[in-house]
């Protein structure tokens, strides 16, 4: 079975780190971190991937940020006191130096962002101030990357175009390993785990319309290296595993685009590299975004079949998390075959998974799923169900948790969008309207066909109400929306 991009590199799990993280989720735990590094003034990209992997041992000694800011927030501690091995002894195990960073001359001066001229931000070699490296992490046959990608977080904050063109740079960077001559090998493994993640970080910070087709530039780039085939076995499984990623990350920026047909068609691509390189994570993965998908296409036998499978495949995986939102995909499907005791037993074993085991690893793509996400698919299972009372109870708590983390804009107004629709329902107006509004300021910085959507529901659903001053002004902006027009 091919290795899968979320195997732990570790010699052992940081218990003590755990236990000082004590009853939090591990977002919850990575907000904390990062409140504490703005009371000190630095600036570090927690999230919970970050501390999943402090917690598996994979982070065995911090980069200087990060311990400044865990001294922080335990005073009195050194670094051997939170469970991390001394920097000289990590240092001493070190891999080799890393790669000379390839050239991407061919990319175009605009699409490079401003101070990196020559250079792929976040490619293979990218560095931040000095120290800012990873220390003592395992790379990929040597591959050493930034600790949590800061450089790439830098640049791609700023949002807007000069992101997606960096996007695009990126997606160009392993172009020239897919030359007959040529074979890929680590370095392009480690350029395609970097692009899903800046997808997914873009995704959350701007939606999916304007990522989707250099993402697709970059995913066509992916299988030209599948194609030209890596020399070892090891890579090879990697490669997979890193391409299949991608086109799961692809396939959600068409869903969330309004791409039904594409968002399809990555899916398939997906599941069928999962099983080739044998990668039940990413099989499990693609099922849910394909069960996700045909829920939201009408198609809830198609969505029902496609959670079980992924449960099927998760089976093979100590990820309960991973097991719960599958379930959470299954119940939304029996909600929409209007099988209540099918929902309610699908939820009841999402609610069992979830709260299995607080310290587990779980993949990064699953940083999304935490208590806003987990209350908002129960809230729309009893909306589809009819239950607007418990759906909106839901809905209000999925939105009050994604107020906590003001990073995920997305996030926040997919919620605010849902909560109005369960209000708009239950017959609330003019709070639906209020809540529709949040989400209609938040689409200043949010570029998302699925949220316009859910609002362009909402006002059919307020026209009736539109006397009301509220309601006729969520009206009128929303109708000022290009999508809506």
């Amino acid at each position: 079975m091919a290795t899968s991009p979320y195997a732990s590199r570790t010699s052992g799990p940081n218990r003590v780190f755990r236990e000082l993280r004590g009853p939090l989720s591990p977002g919850e735990f990575a907000a904390r971190v990062r409140r504490a590094a703005r009371e000190i003034g630095e600036r570090v990209s927690c999230d919970a991937r970050y501390v999943g992997r402090v917690e598996a041992g994979e982070i065995r000694c911090p980069n200087y940020a990060y311990e400044r800011v865990f001294l922080h927030m335990f005073p009195g501690r050194s670094l051997t006191d939170l469970g991390f091995e001394p920097r000289h002894a990590v240092r001493g195990r070190r891999p080799g130096p890393l790669p000379p960073t390839p050239s991407v001359s061919s990319v175009p001066a605009a699409a490079c962002p401003a101070g990196a001229p020559g250079r792929v931000p976040g490619a293979a070699g990218a560095a931040g101030p000095a120290g800012d490296r990873m220390d003592g992490i395992d790379g990929i046959d040597g591959f050493t990357d930034s600790e949590e990608g800061d450089v790439l977080r830098r640049v791609f904050m700023t949002g807007g175009p000069a992101a997606v063109a960096s996007l695009t740079a990126l997606g160009t960077l392993p172009a020239a390993a897919a030359t007959p001559t040529a074979r890929p090998g680590p370095r392009e493994v480690a350029a395609l785990a970097a692009t899903v993640r800046n997808i997914r970080l873009l995704d959350d910070r701007h939606g999916a319309d304007a990522l989707y087709r250099p993402a697709g530039e970059a995913l066509r780039i992916a299988y030209q290296l599948l194609d030209a085939g890596a020399r070892r076995e090891r890579v090879s499984g990697r490669l997979h595993s890193a391409a299949g990623e991608l086109a799961v990350s692809v396939g959600w920026l068409a869903h969330d685009s309004g791409r039904t047909a594409d968002a399809r068609s990555h899916y398939a691509e997906a599941l069928a590299t999962a099983r080739v390189g044998g990668d039940a994570a990413l099989e499990a993965h693609a099922f849910c975004n394909a069960a996700y998908l045909a829920l939201d296409a009408d198609r809830p036998r198609e969505a029902l079949r496609a959670a079980q499978a992924g449960q099927q495949a998760a089976r093979r995986l100590a990820w309960p998390r991973l097991r719960s939102l599958l379930a959470l995909r299954e119940a939304g499907a029996w909600a929409a075959l209007g099988d209540r005791a099918g929902c309610e037993e699908a939820l009841a074993r999402a609610g069992v998974e979830y709260g299995r085991d607080a310290a587990e690893v779980a993949p990064g793509w699953m940083t999304f799923f935490g208590e806003a996400e987990a209350a908002s698919l129960e809230a729309g299972c009893w909306g589809v169900l009819g239950e607007y009372g418990r759906a909106v109870a839901g809905a209000r708590r999925a939105v009050t948790a994604a107020l906590r983390e003001p990073h995920f804009v997305r996030n926040i107004a997919l919620y605010s969008a849902e909560l109005a629709g369960h209000l708009a329902a239950g017959g609330s107006p003019e709070e639906a309207a209020a809540h529709g509004g949040r989400a209609l300021d938040l689409l200043a910085q949010v570029r998302s066909a699925r949220i316009v959507t859910l609002l362009s529901s909402t006002a059919g659903r307020l026209r009736p109400a539109r006397h009301d001053r509220a309601v006729s002004s969520f009206l009128e902006r929303h109708a000022a929306l290009p999508a809506a027009a």
